[in-house]
């Protein structure tokens, strides 16, 4: 397994310029002072503007996902309540202002790169080029979750002189940013395929870029996965299940573009120093930590993985008192899942593999993720066989990839972890619960329910995108008779301050206002 290796976020981009750390956070949390700063800094601040989101911590998991994708995903467990499949306001404002948060960076990034001249505009195209791609993944999960979202007029504030009237954006529909995201990263990926750096600006590039560190084949291969992603998200879809079936065959024809193949080219943002702005402490009290548990096993999962032998089990959670795995019933009341729970009969997640290690990596997109997307496009093409190997070969990078982590981390609470058995997952990929076989239909759900588990607690807005297009795993909730929304919802709803700040605009989206419209490609 690959470690990326790079500086603390309070030296990246500070080495040629000598900057302090005061000045860094000065440069990438105020927009106002955008005479301080440079493109390949400006970069950088696009990254690190949502960085909390992309590692574990507090503010992702404990406001964001907690009261809403670990339970709807039954990811986790979680003790039934009232009101429990409502979407927050706290948790949408959380959401929205990350994403803005890191769009105005990138619009900041936008004005000084354009008012640079020709030349400089040539050398520091790449900044551009892999800024938009982060961007994109991020503006999918906006999408996925709301629908109808401000883009291309929003985040213009410091462009637009501080006019606040004039920079009220208007919204734009889902499958138009699906299609302008589609079309630039196809654009984008073929200019990664013919662009160069001179020395100085690679070596700019290496500092100033903490997920990838400069590394141009692992941008072109995270341009095309993406790519994948979202073609597979709308390729049941009547507007775009034509070019989803031909733009899969090119990318993954091999001929011209490269995707994430194998867990030594994952994206994401490793942990070198918990002691710098890179870290996952935050993973401890935003999904659960000693003396007070969310970090519950769900009993589909637990079950799942019990029944088949999975090697990941040992890794992914704890045993209960007494030995054992168990996990809650989402459809036992909360009496009964909180007894359950004070007796020790409910597994933890593995504390020493998430919650409590500090140097647990963001996650982006990962190549057991892009195994499983080809799976589905193979059986969909009526090629069995090549299905099959990437079924096969998405659930071994999952199993390695779950063992890597906790190898990697700095917590020992839950004990030594005994070492994968030579046939052990060769094994488990031949049991009777796990093999490829049956109809199209049976196959599917296979990948499926392989997907849900490595997506597990690490990837939560993908799981839920997929669990609503495809609807698996089949997943049973208690009704909340008390609200009117007595399941979980197919979308989230708009922030408050939009109805009150963005008033004209909002009002053009006022009806899809709710959580049961679903997102276009939601068609099962």
């Amino acid at each position: 397994m690959k470690k990326h290796i790079f500086i603390a976020l309070v030296a990246l981009g500070l080495v040629s310029t000598g900057c302090s750390d005061a000045e860094l956070s000065d440069n990438y949390s105020d927009p106002n002072k955008i005479g301080e700063t440079t493109v390949p800094k400006q970069f950088t601040g696009v990254l690190y503007a949502n960085a909390n989101y992309v590692l574990p911590n507090y503010g992702n998991y404990f406001i964001i996902l907690r009261p809403t994708l670990l339970p709807w995903t039954q990811a986790a467990g979680w003790l039934n309540s009232l009101s429990q499949y409502k979407v927050g306001a706290a948790t949408v404002d959380e959401q929205w202002n990350q994403y803005y948060s890191m769009l105005t960076q990138y619009r900041e990034l936008q004005k000084v790169y354009n008012a640079s001249s020709s030349e400089d505009q040539a050398k520091n195209e790449i900044f551009m080029l892999a800024s938009t791609i982060y961007l994109y993944d991020h503006t999918q999960d906006m999408v996925d979750l709301f629908g109808y979202i401000p883009f291309t007029e929003a985040g213009m504030l410091s462009t637009n002189g501080g006019d606040y009237i004039s920079s009220l954006p208007a919204y734009d529909s889902s499958t138009s940013l699906y299609t302008m995201m589609l079309d630039d990263l196809a654009t984008i990926a073929d200019q990664l395929n013919s662009i160069s750096l001179d020395a100085v600006t690679a070596t700019i590039f290496t500092n100033q870029d903490y997920v990838n560190h400069g590394d141009l084949s692992i941008w072109k291969k995270y341009c095309n996965s993406l790519r994948l992603r979202l073609l597979n998200r709308v390729s049941g879809t009547s507007e775009f299940a034509s070019r989803a079936s031909s733009e899969m065959a090119t990318i993954l024809s091999g001929s011209t573009y490269s995707v994430v193949d194998s867990n030594d080219e994952n994206v994401q943002i490793e942990v070198v120093n918990v002691d710098s702005d890179i870290n996952s402490k935050g993973f401890e009290n935003g999904f659960g930590s000693d003396g007070w548990y969310t970090n519950f096993a769900g009993k589909l999962m637990v079950d799942h993985m019990v029944a088949n032998t999975d090697p990941r089990l040992r890794v992914y959670f704890e045993e209960i008192t007494g030995g054992g795995y168990a996990g809650i019933d989402p459809l036992a009341d909360a009496t009964a899942q909180q007894a359950a729970a004070d007796a020790g009969q409910i597994s933890l997640f593995n504390r020493s593999t998430f919650n409590l290690n500090q140097v647990f990596p963001g996650v982006i997109i990962d190549a057991a993720e892009v195994n499983f997307i080809k799976a589905e496009y193979y059986l969909r093409a009526g090629n069995d066989a090549m299905a099959k190997t990437a079924y096969e070969t998405a659930i071994e990078q999952s199993v390695e990839w779950y063992f890597w982590v906790r190898s990697i981390t700095n917590n020992t609470i839950a004990g030594a972890v005994t070492a994968l058995g030579a046939t052990e997952v060769s094994d488990y990929i031949a049991g009777s619960g796990i093999a490829w076989s049956g109809t199209a239909a049976e196959k599917l759900e296979l990948i499926a329910t392989q997907k849900w588990i490595h997506y597990g607690v690490v990837n939560l807005r993908e799981s839920w995108a997929e669990q609503r297009r495809l609807d698996l795993p089949a997943l049973s909730f208690m009704e909340d008779n008390s609200d009117v929304q007595s399941l979980p919802p197919v979308r989230w709803i708009y922030p408050d301050k939009e109805r009150a700040l963005n008033t004209e605009n909002f009002s053009e989206v006022s009806s899809m206002d709710n959580m049961t419209t679903p997102i276009f490609w939601d068609v099962n």
